[in-house]
């Protein structure tokens, strides 16, 4: 008997995975969590029948969504993450030594438990005497919040279930407040690939542009993600992500990544026409 996992990216098509063997499976108050085996993807994460992410490509997620905003800004020495129980973004986060603190913020403490126990790739950051984990809600950690970091990276589930008020435009704009007077935000910002993500993903960036005077987006390409097609957001008090970009201080870093480079980093802000068309269509719209 084959066991295969399956998920609809949408009514008409789905991304299967064949499965050796099932590693765990649980249910906490907000969610199921499920640590699946395959021979083609390693290890991967699933919650809620949703694919989190897979040892053969997390690499590119994590890395994008933390290294063009540590480029940017100059010295980002305290930071927030809100989401990211699985600790991918914690991991590249601590790789630069100029960083003095980082806040987790988790709802969910199953799912930094299950991922320390199967994940170990990517929980290994963790541990790390910089790092400090708040078992709460996210929405109402960041109310508390002002003028205290110089990046916070939203590290999202989809916009349902327990990760919904992340997406919110109250939440962007206690981000916004929470941020230092040239402070940073990245945000997993959807796929604008199938008419549903690309809905969902118009609706973050509108939000995101109201609260926030520097807003552009950026790409990956993570093949286990819907389409392949992934965008995430940079939003700013301050720094253009081009135009105050330095690659020659980040290659001095001596930083290795796998999928993140400075020519890489200039690219992935030119997006393709009909990704730029769809933003374009809500950021005038009040």
């Amino acid at each position: 008997m084959e066991l295969w996992y399956s998920e609809a990216h949408t009514p008409y098509a789905k991304f299967s995975i064949k499965v050796d063997r099932q590693l765990y499976s649980g249910r906490s108050e907000f969610q199921r969590i499920d640590v699946l085996e395959s021979k083609e993807f390693g290890r991967f994460l699933v919650i809620d029948g949703y694919m989190m992410l897979t040892e053969k490509d997390e690499f590119i997620y994590h890395e994008m969504i933390v290294h063009p905003a540590m480029a940017v800004h100059p010295e980002a020495k305290r930071i927030l993450v809100i989401g990211a129980g699985d600790g991918g973004v914690v991991r590249e986060i601590i790789r630069y030594p100029f960083v003095e603190h980082v806040d987790v913020v988790e709802i969910d403490e199953l799912v930094i438990d299950v991922c320390r126990e199967y994940l170990p790739q990517t929980a290994c950051g963790f541990d790390d005497e910089r790092v400090s984990i708040h078992i709460q809600d996210g929405m109402k950690y960041i109310r508390k919040c002002k003028d205290e970091y110089d990046l916070i990276i939203v590290d999202s589930t989809d916009p349902f279930g327990p990760g919904e008020g992340l997406f919110t435009k109250e939440f962007y704009g206690n981000c916004y407040k929470a941020l230092k007077e040239d402070g940073i935000m990245v945000n997993q910002h959807e796929s604008p690939f199938y008419p549903n993500d690309a809905v969902a993903m118009q609706r973050i960036h509108k939000r995101i542009v109201q609260s926030f005077p520097i807003s552009r987006v950026y790409q990956a390409h993570i093949p286990t993600y819907p389409s392949g097609h992934w965008l995430f957001g940079f939003a700013s008090k301050k720094y253009n992500p081009i135009k105050d970009y330095d690659p020659k201080r980040w290659r001095e870093m001596g930083i290795k990544t796998r999928y993140y480079n400075t020519q890489l980093h200039i690219g992935a802000f030119a997006l393709p026409n009909y990704v730029e068309e769809l933003l374009e269509d809500v950021e005038d719209v009040e």
